[in-house]
């Protein structure tokens, strides 16, 4: 990285907002309001070229108001560094109002992910890495997504994702409180981790039902250990899911854990806190020796996972595993173990020039099956434990006393090679995991292994080689593990403890003109100097909370990361392998593969646009547009223009812009702030290239500032949808509640052709703590709403903060129109089987198997089979084009598995079909759309599975409209909807009306039985 040889310090702050363009003037009185895009550098060095750094990075003004920038005269580090800052801000996808801010795994979504898309296997090294950011809501949301939020919720308890845990954030093991505690020894914000010690403890006790009492040990299954495939595993009778064993994995981090929950409760020093401080300190110290006793195998000198089941000697494996360095991480083990690290530089155990590996070279299982495809933890090398091992290393190297089988030059060696390891094609690039003797990744598949954000490498530079060690009180002690024989290195303007850090090593003082030998600076000034490369302890003086700049609260109300339902994105015209909704999916990056992009590419039209229909109003004051250039055919626009929908319906510009920059410019933010804010349940951006060539944006965003004081809500009878009836009235009740007095009104927004009245006052009141400003609303819904329809109500509560401007804290709910079978009022068909016949149905077969035996007998229609078979029926019913409901009531199931079934739908033979499902044995309700043999997967099914179970007497319903068939279950008279399947996506709508009317059954053996089928019309 290219420095400026200055010795003096000038005060860096951003530059926020440029200056109004031509013909905004209507948005100047809003520009005082708005938040600032980026937290303020504040003061600090400017000893480096930063602009150089990140050039050609998109958006480099986030880089310049968020991270540290380093000087290093390794080029494949410092530009990996700068590399991995790319991939995590990648990485960072905003979720919505209620989780905010979520740091992804993968750029694309994975079945096996939490909601949102996070998966806690990495979320350690998640929150290691993210605490140098100086914006600190990204950790803050990212934090209560797993210990409030949705991460901290109900798991199904299932084979595919994880049988022995029913929350998402123990799917994988996770060291939530140790990475709590690392981030606020970074930021200072000590406050933040304490109030969220119940959390904290509930995730630690939360790993109980794995604690062997009698071990005094945690077990855990490789895989759920974020590792498949591994030589624990290879020794059990199922590779990828067994082995389940004691580990030091989870162990040291639920030691890591214990420790840091005592450390936060120290700290706080509440009544109760010492006792239980010292409950979680024993807890830790059993941990420590029961760890010693029974994982430390004193023969081979290394920590070994022992087999849990099938061992009654408690025998360790016979070979080494990577994972045997992390207790080092934690300091749980003793200085007296350091033997364990020659392993990491003999050819015969971890080392490798991609390495480390994952198994040492020693045992029968290294490399086996890696080349077979992923996962194998079997010897390649992972980033993932590469950054465990050199978080490790640098503690046994800093923290623990001196020893003779690893020294700093093993450490830069280490990260050395894990830089050059993240390469492809030769620029950098992470996968997931590479080959320890060649140069290539065994795993990376495209579009899902991309900039794949598994680890940590920027800790492991700003902590290890530079040596910045975070500490709780009011210092910073620098012991870098930089070479010796370097000249100089720099890590400039590092967030730490709410001030600017760097530290500087320049031998002779003509690096960077300030001096020779080591200084350390704070918010520009000089505070330290030593002539030697050593370790030192510096005080960085608190800064007091009133002082610290918080950054303000926002919501997108664009985004939809679910993409389903509202908001909905539509072009006038997108690139077959591009989507509308990728422009509202909360993720903002760059990439062609995999892409979050809307592009107009191949477009015939003359210009193009993209439009976000939310369904219902909300307040637009703050829009931000990320466009995408790939240099080639998709390039930044020349000019756009903002437009949003009138009350009327019709599209007109967005008026009092102020835009910056004025007119795009490839790679940069675009910010159009509106004042005063426009109120509009749709927007609209028509990109506009001179040369009338293709343009394509990433993400689309309105942001609206909130208040945190305020917490607003609309009721919904603790259903999670609010229930109404088309073309009736619903009274909804609103509530606003404040931490302190605030002036507030609500307003309550219902979606267009809906009406809503207050029943009571909705003026402008003060709200006290502990009083609720409530409000009666009557919700008119319009008729001939499609049952099953799920439109957004958005509740508003508008306060003014003084200086800060307006804000409108929200809530929003979905309403959902519930089936009524007293709404079709014409029968087409009703079957109770009172005859003995089927002679008037098409029995078709079914997934290619054979018709089950079918009977009709005691007023039910049986099937019965010894083998899995299949049947479905078509009524001879004569339909109008009206919406359609085909209604099945089940007699009884017959318990057999897989298949203990019944469809309800449409078909015309096999091979075409949009039918409604439910698998008794499972549990589980879905849908099937086949299309001349063709079937069809979640975009069009709805995606599986909603869980329900069929009770005695319960009905099933599937209902056709407008191109969507809605499933529901009625239990006690009352109708519940299970899916939504879009399947007039793939098969027109009208194709499939004049399919006819069917049902179906399908058993892998015994029998089922089904009393009615009733097949209902709504006029049209």
């Amino acid at each position: 990285m290219r420095t400026c040889r200055r010795a003096v310090t000038v005060a860096m702050t951003l530059a926020l907002l440029a200056g109004p363009a031509a013909g905004t003037s209507p948005a100047a009185e809003a520009a005082p309001q708005a938040p600032p895009l980026y937290p303020a550098v504040g003061e600090g060095t400017s000893f480096l070229d930063h602009r150089s750094a990140v050039d050609g990075f998109a958006e480099p003004e986030w880089y310049e108001a968020n991270i540290g920038f380093v000087d290093l005269p390794d080029q494949e580090i410092e530009d990996t560094y700068y590399y991995r800052w790319r991939v995590f801000k990648e990485a960072l996808k905003y979720t919505g109002p209620d989780d905010g801010w979520i740091v992804s795994e993968f750029l694309g979504p994975v079945g096996y992910s939490a909601p949102g898309g996070a998966i806690s296997a990495a979320a350690g090294h998640h929150i290691y890495e993210g605490r140098w950011l100086r914006d600190t809501r990204y950790l803050d949301d990212y934090l209560d997504y797993w210990l409030r939020g949705s991460g901290s919720g109900p798991k199904p308890a299932t084979d595919g994702l994880n049988e022995n845990t029913t929350d998402w954030a123990h799917q994988y093991s996770f060291w939530a409180a140790d990475a709590t505690v690392a981030r606020a020894a970074v930021d200072g914000r000590w406050d933040f981790a304490a109030d969220r010690l119940p959390e904290l403890r509930r995730q630690w006790e939360r790993w109980s039902p794995q604690f062997n009492a009698e071990l005094g040990l945690y077990w855990q299954v490789p895989v759920w250990d974020a590792m498949e495939y591994t030589a624990s595993s290879y020794q059990s009778d199922d590779p990828y899911h067994g082995g389940e064993g004691f580990r030091p994995t989870l162990n040291a981090y639920q030691f890591g854990d214990a420790r840091a929950l005592a450390r936060l409760l120290r700290q706080r020093g509440e009544p109760g806190d010492l006792a239980a401080a010292r409950r979680y300190e024993r807890a830790a110290e059993s941990l420590r020796r029961n760890h010693e006793r029974l994982l430390w195998d004193e023969t081979d000198g290394f920590y070994k996972h022992v087999m849990r089941d099938g061992n009654p000697d408690l025998a360790p494996i016979a070979d080494r595993e990577q994972i045997g360095f992390v207790p080092w991480y934690f300091h749980m083990a003793p200085a007296d173990n350091a033997a364990a690290w020659a392993q990491l530089t003999d050819p015969r155990g971890f080392a490798a020039p991609f390495g480390p590996t994952t198994v040492e070279r020693r045992s029968p299982w290294f490399m086996h099956e890696a080349e077979r495809g992923c996962c194998r933890w079997s010897g390649p090398s992972w980033p993932y434990a590469t950054s465990q091992t050199l978080t490790a290393l640098a503690n046994l190297l800093i923290d623990y006393p001196r020893q003779s089988y690893v020294n700093r030059s093993d450490y830069y060696g280490l990260l050395r090679g894990y830089a050059l390891t993240q390469r492809k094609n030769g620029w950098p690039y992470v996968a997931e995991a590479h080959h320890p003797d060649e140069d290539r990744w065994l795993y990376d598949s495209r579009g899902h292994s991309e900039d794949y954000n598994h680890s940590t490498f920027n800790d492991l530079v700003l902590s290890g080689l530079v040596g910045i060690r975070p500490q709780q009180g009011e210092s910073v002690r620098i012991a870098p593990l930089a070479p010796r024989r370097w000249d100089r290195f720099a890590a400039e303007n590092v967030p730490y403890h709410g001030r600017n850090l760097t530290v500087l090593w320049d031998r002779d003082g003509s690096a960077y003109g300030a001096g020779a030998g080591l200084s350390v600076w704070l918010d520009g000034r000089l505070v330290h100097r030593q002539q030697r490369l050593g370790p030192v302890e510096v005080p960085v003086p608190s800064v007091p909370r009133k002082d610290r700049s918080q950054p303000v609260p926002l919501t997108d109300d664009l985004a939809n990361v679910a993409e389903t339902g509202f908001p909905s994105a539509e072009a006038s015209h997108t690139w077959h392998a591009d989507r509308p909704a990728d422009a509202i999916d909360g993720q903002d990056f760059h990439l062609d593969v995999p892409s979050t992009r809307w592009t107009s590419y191949g477009s015939p039209n003359a210009s193009d646009w993209l439009a976000v229909d939310l369904g219902v109003a909300t307040r637009v004051s703050d829009v931000r547009i990320s466009f995408y250039d790939d240099g080639g055919g998709v390039r930044t626009p020349d000019s756009y223009a903002l437009d949003y929908r009138t009350p009327d319906g019709a599209w007109a510009p967005v008026p009092g812009q102020e835009r910056t920059p004025a007119l795009p410019e490839r790679g940069r933010l675009n910010r159009v702030l509106i004042g005063p804010p426009v109120t509009t349940d749709a927007l609209r951006v028509r990109p506009v290239r001179d040369d009338g060539g293709a343009v394509g944006i990433t993400a689309l965003q309105s942001w609206r500032p909130e208040d945190t004081r305020l917490t607003a809500r609309i009721d919904t009878g603790g259903e999670p949808a609010l229930r109404v009836r088309p073309g009736a009235t619903t009274e909804v009740v609103t509530s606003v509640r404040s931490t302190r007095p605030v002036t507030v009104r609500p307003r309550l927004f219902v979606p267009r052709g809906w009406s809503a009245e207050p029943l009571t006052a909705a003026d402008e009141r003060v709200v006290r703590p502990g009083r609720s400003y409530e409000t009666r609303w009557r919700v008119h819904v319009p008729a001939g709403l499609a049952p099953g329809s799920r439109l957004p109500l958005r509740l508003l509560a508008e306060s003014v903060t003084g200086a800060g401007g307006p804000r409108s804290t929200g809530h929003v709910v979905r309403a959902e129109a519930v089936f009524d079978p007293g709404e079709f009022t014409r029968t087409v068909w009703d079957d109770d089987f009172g005859g003995d016949s089927l002679g008037e149905y098409r029995v078709d077969t079914a997934f290619g198997e054979p018709a089950p035996a079918l009977r009709v007998t005691g007023g039910a229609l049986i099937a019965s089979a010894q083998a899995q078979s299949a049947a479905v029926l078509a009524a001879p019913a004569r339909t109008s084009g009206g919406d359609l409901a085909v209604l099945l009531e089940p007699r009884s199931f017959g318990g057999a598995e897989p298949e203990d079934s019944m469809f309800f739908g449409r078909s015309d033979g096999p091979d075409d079909l949009v039918l409604g499902w439910y698998n008794n044995h499972f549990g589980t309700s879905g849908v099937d759309v086949r299309a001349a043999g063709h079937g069809y997967g979640d975009s069009v099914t709805g995606g599986c599975c909603a869980s329900v179970r069929w009770s005695e007497g319960d009905r099933f319903a599937a209902v056709f409209s407008d191109g969507v068939l809605t499933t529901w279950i009625e239990h006690d008279g009352r109708w519940q909807r299970l899916r939504s399947a879009p399947f007039g996506t793939a098969v027109p709508a009208e194709q499939v009306a004049a399919w006819a009317p069917s049902f179906g059954l399908r058993l892998t053996g015994g029998e089922v039985a089904l009393d009615r089928v009733t097949v209902l019309e709504r006029p049209g």
